[in-house]
């Protein structure tokens, strides 16, 4: 093997072994994703150098494909670290590993999801209708108005609304 082709094989596996022990020994789910990606880099130099010590292009046209797909699986990656940090505010893969279900008293990483509380806006009730073949009781207050504009409606004074 050549020495050029032995130097990209040999920090192509360095990269990868790196990125290995850094997923398995950090819990942050963002070192996590970041090794990940690192082991991906490892393999796609490990492709250019096999290529390179071939002599054809093949291994560098596949490597284009890895790191489209790299870009793709990063965003979903993402999304699911903001998926995660808004459900436990945390980015313990330790505590998103449990899936909602609660530990035992005095487990090491008790499950305690506290997601934000919902907002409760003040918005006024929505509208109701009266029964088909009733009338409304009387008194009533209809909360969709609009004022009158259809052809027909002359009869009613200026100002006044219909219900929509």
């Amino acid at each position: 093997m050549t020495g050029v082709a032995l130097q990209f094989l040999v920090v192509g596996a360095v990269l990868f072994a790196l990125g290995a022990v850094g997923f398995l020994v950090r819990r942050n789910l963002i070192i996590m994703f970041l090794c990940v990606e690192l082991m991906l880099q490892g393999a796609t130099l490990n492709l250019v150098g096999f290529s390179r010590y071939h002599g054809n292009l093949q291994g560098q046209s596949f490597v284009i494909f890895l790191l489209t797909t790299a870009a793709c699986e990063s965003a979903i990656a993402l999304a699911l670290v903001v998926a995660v940090y808004t459900r436990w505010r945390t980015l313990d893969a330790a505590r998103a590993s449990n899936l909602n279900e609660r530990t035992e008293p005095g487990a090491k990483f008790p499950l305690d999801p506290s997601p934000a509380e919902p907002r409760h806006l003040d918005y006024p009730p929505a509208p109701t209708l009266a029964p088909a073949g009733s009338e409304p009781p009387v008194g009533e207050v209809v909360r969709n108005l609009r004022p009158s504009g259809r052809a027909g409606d002359a009869a009613r004074t200026p100002g006044e609304f219909t219900n929509v």
